[in-house]
């Protein structure tokens, strides 16, 4: 019985002492990771001549963490964190300034289409917003893909989004139907959305992650001030 008791004494001993190391991170916990990978796009319907807020901005976030952001008076697309500067060279903020240019005019476009199409004033404001991005989970070095979000919101409600599991739009209100049946008849963009939620976005997911591991593990969310509820593309 007392060699029993002396066994019992070493084993709670060593669980203790692991308890310690998992605490500390000195040995590799098991548990599972959540990672995410958001962009957002906001247009408004017209400028609202306030400091820091411009007729349109987009900004992409790494685990609730700004990582790039756009906005159209500097017309740049511009890292936010040092290791985005750092790791990626001058040809991707140059594609990435292009491709945020390009959707800074169809959005322009897009919110005057919504306007004119619910018959409102051009005196109010308006605002249309898109969020796509992807989640993943992470157990070692096995990356599972979790979901894609692709919606739109227009004035802080759901507007249209993209059913992954489906391939298929879903229009929140009537206003968006005609954009449902435009995009119904455009199988490549189903297509493109599904790719890019996929396989696109958790590639970049995981090389920003491996990018920034060790800054992210510093740093805390910013304040981010969004008009809408929830989400946004392409009417």
């Amino acid at each position: 019985m007392h060699g029993f008791s002396i066994m019992v004494i070493i084993f709670a001993k060593i669980f203790a002492l692991l308890c310690v190391l998992l605490l500390y991170g000195i040995l590799p916990s098991t548990q599972a990771e959540k990672h995410s990978l958001y962009y957002i796009y906001t247009v408004l319907s017209k400028p609202v001549n306030l400091s820091g807020i411009y007729e349109f901005t987009a900004v992409g976030l790494l685990d609730d963490t700004q990582i790039d952001y756009y906005n159209s008076e500097e017309k740049r697309k511009i890292p936010k964190q040092q290791w985005m500067k750092e790791k990626l060279q001058e040809d991707y903020w140059e594609r990435g300034t292009q491709s945020r240019k390009s959707k800074e005019e169809w959005f322009n476009v897009s919110v005057k289409i919504l306007r004119n199409r619910m018959n409102q004033s051009e005196s109010d404001l308006h605002v249309l917003q898109w969020r796509h991005g992807c989640e993943v989970e992470q157990q070692g070095d096995e990356v599972k893909f979790l979901k894609g979000i692709d919606e739109y919101s227009y004035d802080g409600e759901n507007f249209l989004s993209f059913d992954i599991k489906k391939s298929r739009w879903v229009a929140a209100v009537d206003a968006a139907l005609p954009t449902k049946r435009k995009w119904y008849y455009k199988p490549e963009l189903k297509q493109i959305s599904k790719a890019y939620l996929e396989t696109k976005c958790v590639d970049w997911l995981n090389k920003f992650r491996e990018y920034g591991d060790e800054e992210l593990r510093k740093t805390s969310p910013p304040d981010v001030h969004l008009f809408a509820k929830r989400n946004q593309t392409k009417p």
